[in-house]
């Protein structure tokens, strides 16, 4: 089976497990939030964004800026040609 791509959400972080972030393969990323989807993407940038350590990004004002209230884990989805994930997070 082949491994797939999580992203976590907590109160105050999002996190990353070593799947998606060897995708992402980036210390720097961006952060988007589609309100019509409810879908997070996290793309590798290679200047300014936010600074990623290891796994694991502080979100909390990106969450209070959407009113992202859902807590857990999500499955995503891996876009190669956008080094890009996205993460729904109704599902």
């Amino acid at each position: 089976m082949e491994k797939v791509p999580v992203v976590s959400l907590s109160k105050t972080s999002i996190v990353l497990n070593n799947v998606a972030r060897q995708k992402i393969d980036s210390g720097r990323i961006e952060l988007a939030f589609d309100r019509d989807t409810h879908t997070i993407r996290i793309k590798a940038v290679d200047e300014g964004g936010i600074e990623m350590k290891k796994t694991k990004v502080f979100g909390k004002g990106f969450f209070n800026h959407f009113g992202i209230t859902r807590r857990g884990k999500f499955e995503a989805k891996y876009e190669p040609e956008e080094k890009a994930i996205y993460a729904n997070l109704l599902h």
